[in-house]
Protein backbone atom coordinates (compact mmCIF):
# COMPACT_ATOMS: atom_id res chain seq x y z
CA UNK A 1 0.00 0.00 0.00
CA UNK A 2 1.03 3.70 -0.65
CA UNK A 3 -0.20 7.14 -0.65
CA UNK A 4 -1.72 6.68 -4.13
CA UNK A 5 -3.77 4.39 -2.34
CA UNK A 6 -5.23 7.29 -0.71
CA UNK A 7 -5.75 9.44 -3.72
CA UNK A 8 -7.42 6.79 -5.28
CA UNK A 9 -10.03 6.78 -2.44
CA UNK A 10 -9.98 10.48 -1.92
CA UNK A 11 -10.33 10.95 -5.91
CA UNK A 12 -13.80 8.34 -5.55
CA UNK A 13 -15.51 10.76 -2.99
CA UNK A 14 -14.34 13.88 -5.55
CA UNK A 15 -15.73 12.68 -8.81
CA UNK A 16 -18.93 12.21 -6.71
CA UNK A 17 -18.68 15.82 -5.69
CA UNK A 18 -17.54 17.07 -9.45
CA UNK A 19 -21.11 15.48 -10.57
CA UNK A 20 -22.68 17.11 -7.76
CA UNK A 21 -21.25 20.64 -9.00
CA UNK A 22 -22.88 19.94 -12.22
CA UNK A 23 -26.23 18.81 -10.61
CA UNK A 24 -29.89 19.71 -11.99
CA UNK A 25 -31.17 20.29 -8.30
CA UNK A 26 -28.13 20.63 -5.45
CA UNK A 27 -30.65 20.35 -3.21
CA UNK A 28 -31.90 17.18 -4.02
CA UNK A 29 -29.08 14.92 -3.05
CA UNK A 30 -29.94 10.93 -2.42
CA UNK A 31 -27.19 10.37 0.44
CA UNK A 32 -28.75 6.53 0.15
CA UNK A 33 -27.74 6.05 -3.47
CA UNK A 34 -24.15 7.26 -2.77
CA UNK A 35 -23.63 5.70 0.74
CA UNK A 36 -24.74 2.05 -0.50
CA UNK A 37 -23.17 2.40 -3.97
CA UNK A 38 -19.80 2.99 -3.03
CA UNK A 39 -20.10 0.59 -0.40
CA UNK A 40 -21.20 -1.91 -2.93
CA UNK A 41 -18.49 -1.18 -4.80
CA UNK A 42 -15.69 -1.71 -1.79
CA UNK A 43 -17.19 -4.99 -1.27
CA UNK A 44 -17.16 -6.52 -3.98
CA UNK A 45 -13.39 -5.23 -4.74
CA UNK A 46 -12.35 -6.33 -1.51
CA UNK A 47 -13.69 -9.37 -2.46
CA UNK A 48 -12.12 -9.70 -5.67
CA UNK A 49 -8.93 -8.89 -4.81
CA UNK A 50 -8.20 -9.21 -1.33
CA UNK A 51 -9.69 -12.33 -0.26
CA UNK A 52 -8.30 -15.54 -1.17
CA UNK A 53 -11.14 -16.99 -2.35
CA UNK A 54 -12.30 -14.05 -4.25
CA UNK A 55 -8.72 -14.07 -5.77
CA UNK A 56 -9.24 -17.41 -6.56
CA UNK A 57 -11.95 -16.85 -8.18
CA UNK A 58 -11.26 -14.31 -9.94
CA UNK A 59 -7.97 -16.23 -12.07
CA UNK A 60 -10.21 -19.05 -12.23
CA UNK A 61 -12.26 -16.52 -14.53
CA UNK A 62 -9.86 -14.81 -15.99
CA UNK A 63 -8.72 -18.55 -17.31
CA UNK A 64 -11.54 -19.59 -18.36
CA UNK A 65 -11.97 -16.60 -20.16
CA UNK A 66 -8.92 -17.17 -22.16
CA UNK A 67 -9.58 -20.88 -22.51
CA UNK A 68 -13.37 -20.14 -24.22
CA UNK A 69 -11.63 -17.04 -27.28
CA UNK A 70 -9.38 -19.63 -27.69
CA UNK A 71 -12.08 -22.11 -28.61
CA UNK A 72 -13.46 -18.60 -30.35
CA UNK A 73 -10.84 -18.16 -32.65
CA UNK A 74 -11.09 -21.72 -34.34
CA UNK A 75 -14.15 -20.92 -36.56
CA UNK A 76 -12.23 -17.63 -37.85
CA UNK A 77 -9.00 -19.99 -38.35
CA UNK A 78 -10.82 -22.30 -40.82
CA UNK A 79 -13.12 -19.10 -42.53
CA UNK A 80 -9.57 -16.57 -42.41
CA UNK A 81 -6.14 -19.32 -42.13
CA UNK A 82 -3.57 -17.39 -41.54
CA UNK A 83 -4.82 -14.37 -40.60
CA UNK A 84 -6.82 -15.03 -37.92
CA UNK A 85 -3.78 -16.33 -36.07
CA UNK A 86 -3.38 -14.02 -32.97
CA UNK A 87 0.57 -12.50 -32.59
CA UNK A 88 2.27 -15.70 -30.28
CA UNK A 89 -0.68 -18.39 -31.41
CA UNK A 90 0.19 -21.74 -32.94
CA UNK A 91 -1.98 -22.70 -35.70
CA UNK A 92 -0.29 -26.51 -35.06
CA UNK A 93 0.73 -26.55 -38.61
CA UNK A 94 3.50 -24.48 -39.04
CA UNK A 95 1.80 -20.93 -40.15
CA UNK A 96 3.09 -18.23 -38.01
CA UNK A 97 0.90 -14.93 -37.75
CA UNK A 98 1.40 -11.72 -39.60
CA UNK A 99 0.88 -9.53 -36.18
CA UNK A 100 -2.65 -8.24 -34.95
CA UNK A 101 -5.51 -7.41 -37.30
CA UNK A 102 -8.53 -6.44 -35.86
CA UNK A 103 -10.87 -7.35 -38.44
CA UNK A 104 -9.36 -11.11 -38.63
CA UNK A 105 -8.68 -11.68 -34.82
CA UNK A 106 -11.00 -9.85 -32.78
CA UNK A 107 -14.15 -9.07 -34.58
CA UNK A 108 -14.97 -12.82 -35.21
CA UNK A 109 -14.92 -13.50 -31.82
CA UNK A 110 -17.73 -11.01 -31.47
CA UNK A 111 -19.96 -13.74 -33.33
CA UNK A 112 -19.14 -16.29 -31.02
CA UNK A 113 -19.46 -14.63 -27.32
CA UNK A 114 -23.13 -13.63 -28.77
CA UNK A 115 -23.59 -16.75 -29.37
CA UNK A 116 -22.75 -18.17 -26.65
CA UNK A 117 -24.62 -15.41 -24.66
CA UNK A 118 -28.13 -15.93 -26.43
CA UNK A 119 -27.46 -19.62 -25.01
CA UNK A 120 -27.15 -18.67 -22.11
CA UNK A 121 -30.50 -16.69 -21.88
CA UNK A 122 -31.98 -19.02 -23.31
CA UNK A 123 -30.89 -21.75 -20.83
CA UNK A 124 -32.14 -19.04 -18.16
CA UNK A 125 -29.10 -18.67 -16.57
CA UNK A 126 -28.54 -15.09 -17.98
CA UNK A 127 -31.77 -13.52 -16.38
CA UNK A 128 -31.57 -15.62 -13.28
CA UNK A 129 -28.03 -13.57 -12.54
CA UNK A 130 -29.46 -10.44 -13.85
CA UNK A 131 -32.31 -10.42 -11.10
CA UNK A 132 -30.12 -10.85 -8.60
CA UNK A 133 -27.83 -8.01 -9.49
CA UNK A 134 -31.19 -6.11 -10.20
CA UNK A 135 -32.44 -7.28 -6.83
CA UNK A 136 -29.65 -5.71 -5.21
CA UNK A 137 -29.71 -2.74 -6.68
CA UNK A 138 -33.66 -2.34 -5.38
CA UNK A 139 -32.95 -3.56 -2.15
CA UNK A 140 -29.83 -1.62 -1.20
CA UNK A 141 -30.00 1.53 -3.27
CA UNK A 142 -33.91 1.98 -3.09
CA UNK A 143 -33.85 2.88 -6.93
CA UNK A 144 -36.69 1.37 -8.92
CA UNK A 145 -37.02 -1.71 -10.22
CA UNK A 146 -37.38 -0.59 -13.67
CA UNK A 147 -33.97 1.30 -13.33
CA UNK A 148 -32.07 -1.67 -11.36
CA UNK A 149 -32.90 -3.86 -13.90
CA UNK A 150 -31.73 -1.99 -16.83
CA UNK A 151 -28.50 -1.27 -15.07
CA UNK A 152 -27.96 -4.98 -14.05
CA UNK A 153 -28.99 -6.22 -18.05
CA UNK A 154 -26.01 -3.37 -18.92
CA UNK A 155 -24.03 -5.80 -16.99
CA UNK A 156 -24.19 -8.31 -19.71
CA UNK A 157 -25.56 -6.68 -22.59
CA UNK A 158 -25.19 -3.26 -24.63
CA UNK A 159 -28.13 -1.15 -26.14
CA UNK A 160 -30.72 -4.21 -26.37
CA UNK A 161 -30.44 -4.11 -22.70
CA UNK A 162 -33.65 -1.11 -23.03
CA UNK A 163 -35.46 -4.28 -24.23
CA UNK A 164 -36.01 -5.52 -21.14
CA UNK A 165 -37.73 -2.38 -19.78
CA UNK A 166 -40.03 -1.37 -22.94
CA UNK A 167 -43.18 -1.82 -21.06
CA UNK A 168 -42.14 0.99 -18.61
CA UNK A 169 -39.84 3.69 -20.89
CA UNK A 170 -43.23 5.54 -21.38
CA UNK A 171 -43.87 6.22 -18.10
CA UNK A 172 -40.49 6.73 -16.49
CA UNK A 173 -38.76 9.82 -14.50
CA UNK A 174 -36.16 12.17 -16.53
CA UNK A 175 -33.75 10.66 -13.94
CA UNK A 176 -34.80 7.04 -14.55
CA UNK A 177 -34.04 7.55 -18.03
CA UNK A 178 -30.46 8.97 -17.24
CA UNK A 179 -30.22 6.32 -15.45
CA UNK A 180 -30.64 3.57 -18.73
CA UNK A 181 -28.19 5.90 -20.60
CA UNK A 182 -25.76 6.47 -18.06
CA UNK A 183 -25.96 2.23 -17.43
CA UNK A 184 -25.94 1.83 -21.23
CA UNK A 185 -22.51 3.73 -21.57
CA UNK A 186 -21.23 3.69 -18.44
CA UNK A 187 -20.77 -0.74 -18.90
CA UNK A 188 -20.20 -2.67 -21.99
CA UNK A 189 -21.65 -5.74 -23.45
CA UNK A 190 -19.83 -9.09 -22.57
CA UNK A 191 -19.32 -10.13 -26.13
CA UNK A 192 -17.32 -6.57 -26.62
CA UNK A 193 -14.66 -7.44 -23.98
CA UNK A 194 -13.12 -9.69 -26.16
CA UNK A 195 -11.71 -7.09 -28.01
CA UNK A 196 -9.89 -5.39 -25.38
CA UNK A 197 -8.45 -8.98 -24.11
CA UNK A 198 -7.13 -9.51 -27.74
CA UNK A 199 -5.96 -5.95 -27.30
CA UNK A 200 -4.25 -6.73 -24.10
CA UNK A 201 -4.04 -10.33 -22.96
CA UNK A 202 -0.18 -10.03 -24.25
CA UNK A 203 1.08 -7.16 -22.13
CA UNK A 204 -1.36 -8.23 -19.22
CA UNK A 205 -2.00 -11.80 -18.54
CA UNK A 206 -5.11 -11.15 -15.91
CA UNK A 207 -6.92 -8.71 -18.09
CA UNK A 208 -9.92 -10.54 -18.99
CA UNK A 209 -10.62 -10.98 -15.12
CA UNK A 210 -10.50 -6.99 -14.78
CA UNK A 211 -12.13 -6.44 -17.37
CA UNK A 212 -15.93 -8.28 -15.95
CA UNK A 213 -14.73 -6.86 -12.43
CA UNK A 214 -14.72 -3.46 -14.32
CA UNK A 215 -18.08 -4.49 -15.77
CA UNK A 216 -19.29 -5.34 -12.67
CA UNK A 217 -17.53 -2.24 -10.50
CA UNK A 218 -19.26 0.26 -13.14
CA UNK A 219 -22.81 -0.94 -12.56
CA UNK A 220 -23.47 0.55 -9.41
CA UNK A 221 -20.98 3.57 -10.30
CA UNK A 222 -23.68 4.22 -13.10
CA UNK A 223 -26.49 4.37 -10.72
CA UNK A 224 -24.68 6.78 -7.91
CA UNK A 225 -23.66 9.41 -10.84
CA UNK A 226 -27.09 9.49 -12.78
CA UNK A 227 -28.60 10.01 -9.51
CA UNK A 228 -26.48 12.54 -8.68
CA UNK A 229 -26.44 14.58 -11.77
CA UNK A 230 -30.53 14.40 -12.29
CA UNK A 231 -31.92 13.48 -9.03
CA UNK A 232 -35.34 12.11 -8.34
CA UNK A 233 -37.77 14.40 -8.53
CA UNK A 234 -40.80 12.08 -9.06
CA UNK A 235 -42.29 8.77 -8.35
CA UNK A 236 -41.20 6.11 -9.81
CA UNK A 237 -43.65 3.37 -11.69
CA UNK A 238 -41.63 0.48 -10.17
CA UNK A 239 -39.89 2.11 -6.79
CA UNK A 240 -39.42 -0.88 -4.53
CA UNK A 241 -41.07 -3.55 -7.48
CA UNK A 242 -38.53 -5.83 -8.53
CA UNK A 243 -38.95 -6.44 -12.58
CA UNK A 244 -38.53 -9.72 -13.94
CA UNK A 245 -36.29 -9.41 -17.13
CA UNK A 246 -38.42 -10.91 -20.21
CA UNK A 247 -37.97 -14.53 -21.62
CA UNK A 248 -36.34 -15.48 -24.36
CA UNK A 249 -38.05 -15.34 -27.68
CA UNK A 250 -35.94 -18.22 -29.54
CA UNK A 251 -37.85 -21.57 -29.32
CA UNK A 252 -34.34 -23.85 -29.51
CA UNK A 253 -30.47 -23.53 -28.55
CA UNK A 254 -30.12 -23.94 -32.45
CA UNK A 255 -32.09 -20.67 -33.00
CA UNK A 256 -30.39 -19.13 -29.88
CA UNK A 257 -27.10 -19.95 -31.99
CA UNK A 258 -28.64 -18.34 -35.22
CA UNK A 259 -30.02 -14.91 -33.70
CA UNK A 260 -26.84 -14.23 -31.68
CA UNK A 261 -24.81 -14.60 -34.31
CA UNK A 262 -26.93 -12.32 -36.46
CA UNK A 263 -26.86 -9.65 -33.82
CA UNK A 264 -22.96 -10.54 -33.33
CA UNK A 265 -22.67 -9.69 -36.90
CA UNK A 266 -24.73 -6.95 -37.08
CA UNK A 267 -22.55 -5.02 -34.04
CA UNK A 268 -19.15 -5.72 -36.25
CA UNK A 269 -20.86 -3.82 -39.21
CA UNK A 270 -21.88 -0.76 -36.72
CA UNK A 271 -18.74 -0.74 -34.94
CA UNK A 272 -16.13 -0.77 -38.56
CA UNK A 273 -18.35 1.47 -40.00
CA UNK A 274 -18.21 4.17 -36.79
CA UNK A 275 -14.76 3.61 -36.60
CA UNK A 276 -14.42 4.12 -40.20
CA UNK A 277 -15.98 7.37 -39.97
CA UNK A 278 -14.54 8.79 -36.67
CA UNK A 279 -11.18 8.10 -37.21
CA UNK A 280 -11.17 9.95 -40.52
CA UNK A 281 -13.39 13.23 -39.39
CA UNK A 282 -10.88 12.82 -36.52
CA UNK A 283 -8.24 13.00 -38.66
CA UNK A 284 -9.78 15.39 -40.61
CA UNK A 285 -10.35 17.96 -37.45
CA UNK A 286 -6.59 17.23 -36.19
CA UNK A 287 -5.27 18.58 -39.50
CA UNK A 288 -7.69 21.73 -39.00
CA UNK A 289 -6.31 22.58 -35.27
CA UNK A 290 -2.53 21.86 -36.48
CA UNK A 291 -3.37 24.50 -38.87
CA UNK A 292 -4.73 26.60 -36.20
CA UNK A 293 -1.37 26.01 -33.83
CA UNK A 294 1.19 26.44 -36.34
CA UNK A 295 -0.68 30.17 -37.09
CA UNK A 296 -0.54 30.60 -33.48
CA UNK A 297 3.07 29.52 -33.51
CA UNK A 298 3.61 32.18 -36.25
CA UNK A 299 1.96 35.04 -34.72
CA UNK A 300 3.24 34.34 -31.01
CA UNK A 301 6.20 32.34 -31.24
CA UNK A 302 4.80 29.88 -28.80
CA UNK A 303 5.03 26.17 -29.74
CA UNK A 304 1.25 24.57 -29.66
CA UNK A 305 0.29 21.06 -29.84
CA UNK A 306 -3.31 21.19 -30.84
CA UNK A 307 -4.27 17.81 -31.79
CA UNK A 308 -7.92 16.54 -30.56
CA UNK A 309 -6.05 13.83 -28.26
CA UNK A 310 -3.46 16.47 -26.88
CA UNK A 311 -6.88 18.80 -26.10
CA UNK A 312 -8.72 15.74 -24.32
CA UNK A 313 -5.25 15.18 -22.14
CA UNK A 314 -5.31 18.09 -20.70
CA UNK A 315 -9.15 17.91 -20.12
CA UNK A 316 -8.99 15.08 -18.17
CA UNK A 317 -5.26 15.38 -16.62
CA UNK A 318 -6.80 16.36 -13.15
CA UNK A 319 -9.20 13.18 -13.27
CA UNK A 320 -6.13 10.90 -14.07
CA UNK A 321 -4.37 12.39 -10.79
CA UNK A 322 -6.76 12.20 -8.43
CA UNK A 323 -7.86 8.71 -9.77
CA UNK A 324 -3.96 7.51 -8.34
CA UNK A 325 -2.25 7.45 -11.44
CA UNK A 326 1.66 8.14 -10.80
CA UNK A 327 2.81 11.57 -11.70
CA UNK A 328 5.60 10.42 -14.44
CA UNK A 329 2.90 9.00 -16.19
CA UNK A 330 -0.16 10.76 -16.10
CA UNK A 331 0.16 12.76 -18.92
CA UNK A 332 0.06 9.42 -21.11
CA UNK A 333 -2.88 8.21 -19.22
CA UNK A 334 -4.85 11.33 -19.88
CA UNK A 335 -4.46 11.60 -23.55
CA UNK A 336 -5.55 7.94 -23.90
CA UNK A 337 -8.54 8.32 -21.01
CA UNK A 338 -9.61 11.42 -22.94
CA UNK A 339 -9.40 10.32 -26.26
CA UNK A 340 -11.95 7.32 -25.67
CA UNK A 341 -14.66 10.70 -25.15
CA UNK A 342 -13.93 11.37 -29.08
CA UNK A 343 -12.53 7.80 -30.78
CA UNK A 344 -14.82 5.36 -28.89
CA UNK A 345 -13.10 2.47 -26.29
CA UNK A 346 -11.71 0.49 -28.64
CA UNK A 347 -8.78 3.44 -29.98
CA UNK A 348 -7.98 3.83 -26.46
CA UNK A 349 -7.43 0.15 -25.71
CA UNK A 350 -5.31 -0.15 -28.64
CA UNK A 351 -3.10 3.02 -27.67
CA UNK A 352 -2.96 1.46 -24.15
CA UNK A 353 -1.85 -1.54 -25.99
CA UNK A 354 0.85 0.36 -28.22
CA UNK A 355 2.16 2.38 -25.06
CA UNK A 356 2.87 -0.84 -23.11
CA UNK A 357 4.90 -2.46 -26.19
CA UNK A 358 6.71 0.97 -26.44
CA UNK A 359 7.45 1.22 -22.89
CA UNK A 360 5.87 4.55 -22.42
CA UNK A 361 3.64 2.94 -19.76
CA UNK A 362 5.60 0.92 -17.41
CA UNK A 363 4.21 1.21 -13.74
CA UNK A 364 1.32 -1.83 -13.48
CA UNK A 365 -0.62 0.71 -11.34
CA UNK A 366 -1.06 3.23 -14.61
CA UNK A 367 -1.96 0.51 -16.88
CA UNK A 368 -4.41 -1.11 -14.24
CA UNK A 369 -6.05 2.15 -13.56
CA UNK A 370 -6.31 3.02 -17.20
CA UNK A 371 -7.79 -0.90 -17.68
CA UNK A 372 -10.74 -0.01 -15.45
CA UNK A 373 -11.45 4.05 -16.64
CA UNK A 374 -11.52 2.62 -20.10
CA UNK A 375 -13.72 -0.08 -19.65
CA UNK A 376 -17.32 1.78 -20.62
CA UNK A 377 -18.71 3.00 -23.88
CA UNK A 378 -18.70 7.21 -22.55
CA UNK A 379 -17.86 8.57 -25.70
CA UNK A 380 -20.29 10.82 -27.89
CA UNK A 381 -20.66 7.71 -30.73
CA UNK A 382 -22.40 5.91 -28.17
CA UNK A 383 -24.46 8.42 -26.93
CA UNK A 384 -26.02 8.83 -30.13
CA UNK A 385 -26.91 5.29 -30.39
CA UNK A 386 -27.91 4.73 -27.14
CA UNK A 387 -30.27 7.58 -27.84
CA UNK A 388 -31.48 6.41 -30.52
CA UNK A 389 -31.98 2.79 -29.54
CA UNK A 390 -34.22 3.73 -26.49
CA UNK A 391 -36.18 6.22 -28.46
CA UNK A 392 -37.08 3.75 -30.98
CA UNK A 393 -38.73 2.09 -28.55
CA UNK A 394 -40.25 4.74 -26.64
CA UNK A 395 -40.96 7.50 -29.71
CA UNK A 396 -43.26 9.78 -27.16
CA UNK A 397 -39.84 10.07 -24.59
CA UNK A 398 -36.85 11.39 -27.54
CA UNK A 399 -37.29 14.92 -26.29
CA UNK A 400 -36.57 13.73 -22.51
CA UNK A 401 -34.10 11.21 -23.99
CA UNK A 402 -31.95 14.49 -25.79
CA UNK A 403 -32.67 16.48 -23.16
CA UNK A 404 -30.72 14.08 -20.43
CA UNK A 405 -28.10 12.56 -22.74
CA UNK A 406 -25.39 15.04 -22.30
CA UNK A 407 -25.75 14.87 -18.52
CA UNK A 408 -25.68 10.85 -18.94
CA UNK A 409 -22.58 11.22 -20.64
CA UNK A 410 -20.68 12.94 -18.56
CA UNK A 411 -21.78 10.59 -15.64
CA UNK A 412 -20.95 7.75 -17.32
CA UNK A 413 -17.45 8.98 -17.74
CA UNK A 414 -17.63 9.87 -14.24
CA UNK A 415 -18.69 6.81 -13.39
CA UNK A 416 -15.92 4.69 -15.47
CA UNK A 417 -13.36 6.77 -13.44
CA UNK A 418 -14.91 6.16 -10.60
CA UNK A 419 -14.39 2.71 -10.88
CA UNK A 420 -10.83 3.29 -11.37
CA UNK A 421 -10.69 5.07 -8.58
CA UNK A 422 -11.79 1.35 -6.81
CA UNK A 423 -9.45 -0.56 -8.56
CA UNK A 424 -6.66 1.77 -7.43
CA UNK A 425 -7.73 1.76 -3.70
CA UNK A 426 -7.12 -2.18 -4.07
CA UNK A 427 -4.21 -1.85 -6.21
CA UNK A 428 -0.71 -3.37 -4.27
CA UNK A 429 2.05 -4.24 -6.68
CA UNK A 430 2.58 -7.78 -4.89
CA UNK A 431 -0.80 -8.97 -5.77
CA UNK A 432 -1.04 -11.54 -8.36
CA UNK A 433 -3.84 -9.77 -9.66
CA UNK A 434 -2.60 -6.84 -11.08
CA UNK A 435 0.89 -8.07 -12.13
CA UNK A 436 2.28 -7.47 -15.51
Amino acid sequence: MSYHNGISFLGLWALVGVAWLFSEDRKNFNWRVVIFGVLLQMLIAFFIFTVPAGTKMFLVINDAVIRVMDSASAGARFVFGRLALSPGQDSGNGETPLGFILAFQAFPTIIFFSSLMSILYFLGILPRIVRGFAYVFTKFMKVSGAESLVTASNIFVGVESALTIKPFLNTMTRSELCVVLTAGMATVASNILVLYIFSLKTYFPAIAGHLISASLLSAPAALIMAKVMVPEAGRPETLGVHVAPPASEDKSIFEAIISGANAGLKMIAGITALLIAILGLLALCDKGFIFLGHKAQALTGLTLDLSLKNICGYVFYPFTLIMGVPFQEAWTVSRIVGERLILTEVVSYQDLAAALASGELRDPRSVVIATYALCGFAHLASMAIFVGGTAALAPARTRDLTRVAFRALAAATLACMMTACVAGTFFTGQSVLFGK
